[in-house]
């Protein structure tokens, strides 16, 4: 049979506030969440043997353990015998970094199980779906149904079909941040401000006058970021540049891909050694 071909996009963070820490001591977030058109390609199909074959290539396949998003959401899948003791052989082509910041393995699961509930192979009800993302990462059920949206404090998830229309250059330098470090280091709380889910969260004005809480962590701890940052606001016809996630990557934005283009070019003249790409968002 042939390889089934999907693509799993980006997730990137407009902004990130943090507002506490829950019992189960992960850290209570909101945040204003996009997609852009960088994504892996994963290839899946059925195969008659009695143990599932990942596999995974490409430029940031590198160090990927065998114990990875995609190896845990089959596990459970099989214990929960909801693949009906189908097995499935998929190769993921990497093109999103490590350790960006943009949720690159927790995006490769959600893009399978929103295959499988997609194409009935699973059959969970919201409830259910809900707890299965979560299983496997905290920001698995990002990518449940991928579409701008609203995370609020209370984890409630809203999404807006909205185009945002934004180009944006993505850079990476090179090293990855550890979200697990980072977030360790994390002492101060903003005040709650999405619990009022409405797609003004997502006007321009509001997404530009937003911020990533965890900068000032990543940047004293990186301050070659720091200086990234700087770099990027210095170029012609920026509207804001901010870091995604935990970092490293930062993405500077713009309402053209001309200017997109532009900036990629200057980017690379002075940091020719950094991964730079540009794309859109969805």
């Amino acid at each position: 049979m042939k390889f089934l071909k999907i693509k799993s996009y980006a997730k990137i963070n407009l902004s990130l506030n943090i507002i506490g820490k829950l019992r189960s001591k992960l850290h209570q977030i909101e945040s204003l969440v996009t997609f852009v058109n960088l994504h892996d390609l994963i290839y899946l199909r059925p195969i008659r043997l009695n143990r599932h074959k990942i596999y995974f290539r490409g430029k940031f396949a590198k160090g990927i353990s065998s114990k990875n998003t995609v190896s845990k959401l089959l596990q459970i899948l099989d214990k929960k015998k909801l693949l009906n003791n189908q097995k499935f052989e998929i190769k993921i082509n990497k093109n999103i970094p490590q350790q960006s910041g943009m949720g690159g393995g927790s995006m490769n699961a959600a893009c399978l199980i929103n295959y499988f509930y997609n194409k009935k192979i699973i059959q969970l009800n919201q409830k259910r779906l809900i707890n299965l993302a979560n299983l496997i990462g905290s920001d698995v059920m990002l990518g449940i149904n991928p579409k701008n949206t609203v995370l609020s404090s209370s984890g409630k998830l809203t999404k807006f079909k909205k185009k945002l229309g934004f180009h944006v250059l993505i850079v990476k330098p090179d090293f990855g941040c550890s979200t697990k470090l980072i977030y360790s280091k994390v002492r101060c709380y903003s005040k709650v401000e999405y619990n009022d889910s409405k797609q003004l969260l997502l006007s321009k004005k509001n997404i530009i006058n937003s911020s990533n809480a965890l900068e000032k962590i990543v940047f004293k701890k990186y301050p070659k970021l720091m200086r990234l940052k700087l770099f990027l606001l210095k170029l012609s016809n920026i509207i804001f540049v901010r870091m995604s996630g935990s970092g490293s990557s930062i993405l500077a934005y713009f309402y053209s891909k001309k200017s997109a283009d532009i900036a990629r070019k200057e980017f690379r003249k002075k940091f020719n050694n950094y991964w730079c790409i540009t794309s859109k968002t969805i």
